[in-house]
């Protein structure tokens, strides 16, 4: 099969962005690549039963795995998808065109220019993914691949490159770690004249509590990523059918390198208890590993004030090494391709880095076209010229790792 040309490279990413594929409702779009890769060459295609989209090329059981693990879905937002030119030559804008649907469709791209017949020579397996519920905090395509290469089903990967937005020249090795609390405290119905404090402090002296630590916790740390940095979310007050009156907070932690989050969730508790005058006796600790798997829910005081705290999305912090074949082969692969010196990222955010890493503890990058300036934004655009470079340079990434 002839090498697939720049402008067949185009229409896939396109397509793939003219198709919505919000955070929960993407099987059209799954279902699309997944036919996709089968016409340019994959050799096993199919929507897995998480709902990702999944493509094959090379034996299934290779010397070495290669996962490119992407993902489908995109936060919600209609933007008309056009090419424009500009300065730098054409501009495609669509929601999800940089984050990440610019990544995918080089994974894609570049696994099919590779091609079944150089990975059955190399015995190398390269399986492109396009996962869900990437911007959703469930992460549920990520992790139903982390749990299928668990080194017992199928082999844990030997290199693993993420489809993020870093620049087509510039690799990304660390992202913050994340926790998402959300608080809900109720309390008998009060006149607002009365002298007890509306419902919606005990939201604001949490929230003020948490900055609190986070201060001190950042004392004498000036990086931003050496640092905890709480964000308050959404907050929202009511009173119930049963004349309680109630505040839910929602708030999300970034969470820096090595960082105790189970001490700080013990601590939150310490203070949950104090604050519904609870004694402080000696109970099981939440901990934070349990809120990767499930929400963890803990409720202190009672009809007087109740306060509630939900635990999820826990994603621990993560950092690669600078020193691996996966990053060597992106190195000399931009200098092959590009004029411009190859640079390191490290971001605030997190990604299904921070879910795979941990359990594959295999050399990993996280690498895609696109200005992650524009993720989410109304102008969501990307540049075509620095989409094609990132193909050619992935490509000749994976080929240096044989």
């Amino acid at each position: 099969m002839p090498l697939l040309s720049r402008n067949e490279a185009e229409g896939l990413l396109t397509r793939l962005v003219e198709i919505p594929s919000f955070s929960g409702d993407e099987l059209n779009a799954s279902t699309y690549l997944a036919d996709a890769m089968r016409a340019i060459g994959f050799e096993r295609c199919e929507v897995d039963g998480a709902g990702n989209a999944v493509g094959e090329i090379g034996p299934i059981d290779a010397k070495k795995t290669v996962i490119l693990l992407g993902h489908i879905d995109t936060v919600f937002g209609d933007i008309p998808v056009r090419v424009e030119e500009d300065e730098d030559g054409p501009v495609l804008f669509g929601r999800g065109a940089v984050d990440a649907k610019g990544p995918l469709a080089t994974f894609t791209t570049s696994a099919a220019r590779l091609g079944s017949e150089w990975a059955q020579r190399n015995n190398i397996r390269v399986v492109v993914v396009g996962a869900v519920e990437e911007e959703a905090a469930t992460s549920k395509g990520a992790r139903f691949v982390r749990d299928r290469f668990d080194g017992r089903q199928e082999p844990v990967p030997d290199f693993c490159v993420i489809g993020e937005p870093s620049g087509a020249t510039r690799v990304t090795l660390f992202y913050m770690g994340r926790i998402l609390l959300e608080m809900t405290a109720d309390q008998p119905m009060m006149h607002s004249a009365g002298p007890n404090p509306g419902i919606a402090t005990t939201a604001v002296d949490l929230w003020n509590w948490i900055g609190g630590y986070a201060a001190n916790y950042n004392g004498d740390r000036s990086k931003t990523f050496d640092q905890l940095r709480p964000s308050l979310r959404e907050l929202r007050t009511w009173t119930d059918e049963k004349m309680r009156d109630l505040v839910w907070a929602k708030i999300g932690i970034r969470l820096p390198l090595d960082f105790d989050v189970d001490e700080f969730l013990n601590e939150m508790c310490r203070w949950a208890r104090k604050r519904v005058n609870e004694r402080d006796v000696n109970l099981e600790p939440p901990s934070a590993r349990d809120a990767d798997a499930a929400p963890q829910r803990l409720r202190f005081g009672g009809e007087e004030l109740g306060v509630e705290f939900c635990f999820h999305g826990y994603e621990p912090a993560w950092r690669s090494s600078r020193n691996s074949p996966l990053v060597r082969g992106f190195l000399a692969a931009i200098r092959e391709q590009s004029s411009e010196r190859p640079r390191f990222v490290s971001k605030s955010g997190t990604c299904d880095m921070n879910v795979v890493g941990p359990a594959w503890q295999c050399p990993i990058v996280a690498y895609g076209p696109g200005d992650s300036r524009l993720d989410h934004t109304p102008n969501e655009h990307i540049s075509l010229n620095e989409y094609w470079q990132a193909v050619l340079i992935l490509e000749s990434a994976l080929r240096r790792l044989v």
